[in-house]
């Protein structure tokens, strides 16, 4: 059961687990609102101090905008490091277009 049932288990949970990671991710602006301490809320306190609001949430959403890229990005590779189809696919594929020694295209 270790070894069949639950790699293939995993394999199917990682897609939706990613989904809700960058969802929770996202949704952490929204913690703000209810007073738990973390980005955005820590860009409110920053803009009441220096009132620059523009530049402070410009780079609260690089920092969302950063965080969500990557993680979605380690996500996608994790579900093709986990996908045995395409492990193969990847491993049994010719390259594209070999080129000889002489430089000229083999076809």
């Amino acid at each position: 059961m270790r070894y069949v049932i639950f790699p293939q288990a995993l394999r199917r949970m990682i897609p939706p687990l990613g989904n809700e990671f960058i969802t929770l991710l996202k949704d952490t602006s929204l913690v703000a609102i209810i007073g738990f301490e973390e980005l955005f809320r820590r860009g409110q306190l920053i803009v009441a101090q220096n009132y620059r609001s523009f530049e402070i949430f410009a780079s609260v959403a690089l920092v969302y905008l950063v965080l969500t890229l990557l993680s979605s990005q380690a996500f996608s590779w994790i579900e093709r490091w986990m996908n045995p189809v395409e492990r193969a696919r990847a491993k049994a594929a010719p390259p594209l277009n070999p080129v000889s020694a002489s430089g000229d295209h083999l076809s």
